[in-house]
């Protein structure tokens, strides 16, 4: 839903969210304003946000969705979300898994200065120009998979979420 919509929510009194998010907004009728509850737990007014352009980033967001105790960490749920924010998250250094996947502990996460030991025993950097030295790494129950490949069902989930 759009935020003009998630706005009318919590003037109701009801909280709304992003799929990503661990927490939630809500209207705070005494301070006439709209307060940011945090993944940790904080209270923030949103007219004290330390970053304007991410807080209005997100008001333009078209995916809110009514927070519960069934979608939202700080409710009791799991925030699950789409690939494209998956590789967001990754590039942020976070792990992420799929709820589908059949193994537990099995996680992706960014790898950085990839490097091997050659036939001969030299170890050789993987930085290039052009395409840098990342890869996507697959952490599962037999080890790491360095270069993993999304599959189109992996692209097109949406039941992504931050692995521990």
């Amino acid at each position: 839903m759009e935020f003009r919509d998630a706005f009318k929510i919590m003037k109701s009194g009801g909280k709304v969210k992003l799929p990503s998010w661990g927490g939630y907004w809500f209207w705070d009728n005494d301070k006439t304003t709209i307060i940011m509850h945090t993944k940790d737990g904080e209270d923030i007014d949103i007219r004290e946000t330390e970053c304007p352009e991410y807080t209005f980033g997100n008001i333009t967001s078209d995916e809110w969705m009514i927070a519960d105790e069934e979608n939202c960490p700080e409710l009791g749920g799991t925030a699950y979300f789409d690939f494209s924010n998956a590789i967001k998250y990754l590039k942020r250094g976070l792990k992420v898994a799929r709820k589908g996947w059949n193994g537990k502990k099995q996680y992706i996460q960014l790898a950085t200065c990839i490097s091997y030991t050659a036939a001969d025993g030299t170890i050789v950097n993987c930085d290039h120009n052009d395409i840098g030295n990342k890869a996507i790494a697959f952490i599962g129950t037999s080890g790491v998979q360095m270069g993993w490949l999304a599959s189109q069902a992996d692209m097109l989930a949406d039941d992504w979420m931050f692995a521990d």
